[in-house]
């Protein structure tokens, strides 16, 4: 069984144990793209080296590094980090590098890789990141560090928790602050309201399947329907 799957013309994306939660039950996602010379990844998470996917899933990327002209890494959230200090160790001698997320992704970093930190605005707002290959968003109220991206070229819109795939295939809100619903409808909704006016096609998430087709239609759904208040 090869290790990713093409979803969509430049969306690649695979599947690996949750490193710290219920790393027996849920597989968590990543995304490799390619956008004109770039190739970009997207919350990567390599599988542990004992697990036969590993090898196979390193010669894959390694062929999409090869092919590109530069390499940008991007870390929705800084508990995503996971593998991306790894894979820029591994290629940024190879191909102009970048390793882009919040401040706070520095911390667990291992080495002193350098990080190309996202900037945050008010909420609500987007910031052109990596030559504008991607628009990187400001949400919650207070900011939270989650910072959902914008691929325009290829009409995807990335979440690392904000928001979910269900089984049955929908998307839906996670909120994990479980605050009140008065805070949820007045404080927090608002800040994603104008990323379902986006011009997207998918909607790429991390846990449970993604929207490949309508993404726009199914984050309109998704904010217009109950929040997930424990995803597992």
């Amino acid at each position: 069984m090869h290790p990713t799957e093409q979803i969509l013309p430049g969306i690649t994306r695979w599947t690996c144990p949750h490193p710290e939660y219920r790393t027996n039950a849920e597989e968590v996602a990543s995304y490799a793209l390619t956008i004109g010379d770039a190739a970009v990844f997207v919350d990567p998470l390599l599988p542990r080296d004992d697990d036969p996917r590993h090898a196979p899933l390193l010669a894959t990327l390694d062929e999409r590094v090869g092919a590109a002209r530069r390499l940008e890494i991007m870390v929705t959230i800084p508990y995503h980090t996971r593998s991306a200090e790894v894979l820029f160790e591994r290629y940024w001698g190879d191909v102009a590098s970048r390793l882009w997320g919040n401040a706070a992704v520095t911390k667990r970093f291992v080495w002193d890789t350098p990080l190309t930190e996202i900037p945050r605005g008010t909420m609500g707002t987007s910031t052109a990141i990596a030559d504008g290959l991607a628009r990187a968003f400001t949400i919650g109220n207070p900011r939270r560090l989650e910072t959902p991206l914008l691929f325009p070229a290829l009409r995807a819109l990335a979440f690392g928790d904000a928001v979910v795939g269900m089984p049955g295939g929908s998307l839906r809100v996670w909120d994990q602050a479980d605050g009140s619903p008065s805070w949820y409808r007045e404080r927090f909704l608002p800040t994603l309201r104008p990323l379902a006016e986006l011009d997207v096609e998918a909607v790429l998430v991390t846990h449970g399947p993604p929207a490949t087709r309508a993404g726009r239609r199914a984050l309109r759904a998704a904010l217009d329907s109950p929040p997930v208040r424990a995803y597992w």
